[in-house]
């Protein structure tokens, strides 16, 4: 399965991990383990978690110290205990944020229990991932999870298992590999070697499966950590609490991990001006995020701090670039025209044969509420946008296929196809419906046109 989006960044990569651990913990009474089933967007674990009472769905994200719930709408009836208001800070961004924290909220994932538990509320409309992932999306949680349980993710079937550490008992076979992590306030680290044009590095990773990139690495001139000159574009990384984040997409030749090795990885290089590292974990190089984790099964063990994993059946799946350079977003729904199959007017006919009834039908039509995508995102240099596409065209239709059928998980894995491959997209602009045709491009050639 390609990647299907590159531009989700969570609120995990900018939130400062000074935040207080409240009390509550979580339990399972009965059991010694918790089956979960996940949606799965964007390289990132949606799940679904009960607080006092209301269902919500959270994405799972290793890189987060504390829940945080950031889209709640007018429908949302959600009971906050004990409110007062906090801020939270962006990293490397002078501003802040304001957010509500709220203590001794009551939490269910599925029959796991956790009681006394601080949540923080943002109610910046802004701070919404739902759009680029095309599924609701009201918030993030990490920390209060996996310190309770060993988290098993199994991203080949589509589920999470929360293990009570003390029944748990680490796989063993040939398949399975151990690696240590380090757990630096509340997030953990692995080691890893990367393999790039100057030859290879050890590097620290925080390892977070709220990122729906590959890697990112942050440049270090001293640590020999450089952006290779001749393979790279700019592009936009993703949205933090300060604001849009860019920076630049390329390669590394290799990743090993352990005993792993994966070639031609993506990676991401944010601008300075968007991260400041010196607010950073000193030993940090940067980050693993989805598009590398959901190769493997794994067992995330904090108590123990070990990691556990195997590969799965994406392992061997190219990394792949939007090289189509459209980014697209649920917009809102839209009427659209659908056909219906309804009796003709006389009812029915029957046959010589008594024995059978013909109904006679006629096609009809119906207006219908469909999800609507718009282009919020246009590489430049594209053939997309060479072709005469642009930044607020409705898509309609693509390759003879009506879109409000289709998911954006759909979609994006027809964008993120191999160079040269035929695009045909029908799409609405000021009322006008309009056809434009173009090739997938390589997302790294530099030909930007001239304004």
């Amino acid at each position: 399965m390609k990647r299907l989006c590159a531009h989700i960044i969570l609120l995990s990569l900018f939130l400062n991990s000074w935040l207080i651990i409240g009390q509550g913990e979580f339990y399972l009474k009965d059991k010694v383990s918790q089956k979960i089933n996940f949606e799965f967007a964007a390289n990132l674990i949606i799940i679904p978690i009960e607080i006092n009472g209301v269902e919500l769905s959270f994405v799972l994200d290793t890189g987060v110290s504390k829940p945080i719930l950031f889209n709640l709408t007018a429908n949302d009836s959600l009971d906050l205990k004990n409110t007062k208001t906090f801020y939270l800070h962006g990293l490397g961004a002078d501003g802040k944020i304001e957010a509500i924290k709220s203590s001794y909220n009551r939490f269910k994932i599925g029959d796991a229990i956790g009681n006394n538990q601080d949540l923080y509320v943002v109610f910046d409309t802004d701070i919404n991932f739902t759009p680029r992932l095309g599924v609701v999306v009201h918030g993030i949680i990490g920390y209060d999870i996996f310190k309770d349980f060993v988290v098993e993710i199994n991203y080949s079937s589509k589920y999470i298992r929360l293990h009570k550490p003390e029944s748990f008992k680490p796989k063993i076979s040939k398949q399975w590999q151990s690696i240590p992590i380090e757990i630096h306030k509340n997030k953990p680290y692995l080691d890893a070697e990367i393999i790039l044009g100057t030859g290879s590095k050890e590097v620290k990773l925080l390892m977070d499966t709220g990122s729906s990139d590959a890697l990112w690495l942050f440049e270090n001139r001293t640590k020999d950590i450089m952006l290779s000159d001749s393979l790279f574009f700019t592009d936009y990384l993703g949205k933090g609490l300060s604001g849009s984040v860019y920076g630049k997409r390329s390669k590394v030749k290799s990743f090993r991990l352990n005993n792993f090795t994966l070639e031609n990885v993506n990676v991401a290089y944010p601008d300075s001006l968007s991260i400041d590292v010196s607010k950073v974990y000193k030993d940090r190089n940067g980050s693993i995020g989805g598009d590398v984790l959901k190769r493997f099964n794994l067992f995330i063990d904090y108590t123990n701090k070990k990691l556990h994993l195997k590969k799965n059946h994406h392992y061997k799946n190219p990394f792949t670039y939007n090289n189509s350079g459209i980014v697209l977003e649920y917009n809102g729904t839209m009427f659209a025209k659908e056909q219906i199959k309804l009796p003709k007017t006389d009812g029915y006919s029957v046959n010589d044969n008594l024995s059978s009834v013909k109904i006679d039908l006629s096609i009809s039509h119906r207006m219908i509420l469909k999800p609507m995508y718009r282009i919020v995102e246009l590489r430049r240099s594209s053939n997309a946008y060479t072709s005469g596409l642009r930044v607020g065209d409705i898509l309609l239709g693509i390759n003879g296929k009506e879109v409000f059928n289709m998911k954006l998980s759909q979609i994006n894995e027809i964008l993120f196809g191999k160079t040269g491959k035929p695009i045909r997209l029908k799409v609405e602009r000021y009322g006008e419906v309009k056809t434009f045709r173009f090739k997938l491009d390589n997302a790294f050639k530099k030909d930007e046109p001239s304004n």
